[in-house]
């Protein structure tokens, strides 16, 4: 089993620098790569450039710029071209299936955050002195960086990747023959219905709040972005308050994204430890959260009728805020490490069919959180039963794979 884990690192102010200016050279790498793609294929040759062309010109970049890209790991330096290189194979994969192509873009200096290092060993070095108490790893042109390790790796340290996250730097090992560790059979089963109203409802009748993060930070973070819009959106060189009111901006983001994954972990694990399987409605939340399309008012050349827009977007903001897909690859991962079975199914009409009689009708939801048959009369709240039809169609699809 493969997985990720995550730290907190605490770097000395030299160190912290030297992770910056890491950041800057392999973005510059980044940039530089992608400059000579599109200069290669704009000539009259038409010349594609490939990841191979480019990796071998590593060896003259490093000698000809000893002081800045002859300081890296020289693998990172290909994770870095290797990087760039995917992002062009998912352009042309784009193009031919006639999606919007998405033409690979040069990375800023807010846009540029992980260095990625494909072997532990090789560059870096995950604790690197295990002699002493304190975990540290040992990156190339850095130096030992201590490490909060706040729980044990486990498994076979693969890779190593630097990330930066505002004012926080954190190293994320991803790990393979990680040993699964099965909880103990509990002989249950559930179906849960996921929400804006409440945050998930399971088929017992429970509900679980939706703590509504960014709403409970809008009125601290409409300030400061008001704060940050009265500075030049582009400029070559910003100032040390302009500076400081991005940092702010992005501190509160980050308290919030950090809030929401610390809220979906608990709420997972409180599920994987009291049942044995795991029903939820297969979502596309891309396709939930989408801007309706213009409509075009046929009386008045170049204006449009109205479509909803405003009402959609509060829509949207709640799914966003609720995080319903980062909670669903969260179950999915800890149902796996439990040695537990989390079943998607079908999300159609789940609200508006009936568990008693199965009648299927738009008005048997006659509110948000009320449901009531207009066959047999059957009531209950509307999104226990949308649970209790999770439960149902989990049944009928265990029965069928068995």
């Amino acid at each position: 089993m493969i997985r990720a884990f995550k730290f907190l690192l605490r770097p000395t102010k030299r160190q912290e620098q030297a992770l910056a200016e890491m950041l800057a050279d392999h973005r510059s790498l980044y940039n530089g790569a992608l400059q000579e793609r599109r200069d290669a294929y704009r000539h009259t040759s038409k010349t594609s450039i490939r990841y191979g062309d480019q990796s071998a010109q590593l060896k003259e970049i490093r000698a000809f710029d000893p002081e800045r890209q002859g300081r890296w790991s020289f693998s990172s330096q290909q994770a870095t071209l290797r990087r760039l290189d995917k992002a062009f194979q998912a352009f042309f994969r784009r193009v031919k299936a006639g999606q919007a192509p998405g033409y690979p873009r040069f990375k800023g200096v807010g846009q540029f955050d992980t260095v990625a290092f494909p072997r532990d060993g090789d560059g870096c070095r995950w604790d690197s002195t295990p002699h002493d108490r304190q975990t540290r790893v040992r990156l190339q042109g850095v130096g030992h960086v201590r490490v909060h390790r706040h729980r044990p790796v486990q498994g076979r340290v693969k890779t190593v990747s630097v990330k930066r996250e505002g004012t926080r730097w954190y190293v994320v090992l991803s790990c393979d023959e990680v040993p699964v560790e099965p909880l103990p059979p509990t002989g249950t089963i559930v179906g849960i219905d996921l929400g804006v109203t409440h945050f998930l409802t399971t088929s017992d009748g429970k509900h679980v709040a939706n703590p509504r993060f960014l709403q409970a930070m809008t009125d601290e973070l409409a300030e400061a972005q008001r704060h940050l819009a009265t500075f030049p959106k582009r400029t070559r060189r910003r100032t040390k308050r302009h500076r400081a009111a991005a940092r702010r901006v992005a501190k509160l983001h980050g308290r919030i994204r950090r809030q929401r994954a610390d809220f979906h972990h608990k709420t997972a694990r409180a599920l994987i430890t009291g049942h044995d399987v795991i029903a939820h409605e297969r979502l596309n939340t891309a396709g939930m959260t989408k801007s309706p399309a213009p409509k075009a008012d046929p009386e008045q050349p170049g204006g449009f009728l109205p479509n909803g827009a405003a009402a959609k977007a509060g829509l949207n903001r709640s799914i966003l805020d609720a995080g319903w897909a980062q909670f669903l690859g969260i179950l999915a991962n800890k149902a796996e490490s439990a040695g537990r079975l989390v079943v998607p199914v079908d999300a159609r009409n789940t609200s508006r069919t009936c568990p008693e009689c199965g009648h299927v009708a738009k008005e048997n939801r006659t509110t948000q959180a009320k449901f009531e048959c207009v066959r047999c009369g059957f009531a209950a709240n509307a999104d226990h039963v949308g649970a209790t039809n999770v439960l149902n169609r989990a049944g009928l699809a265990l029965c069928t794979e068995a």
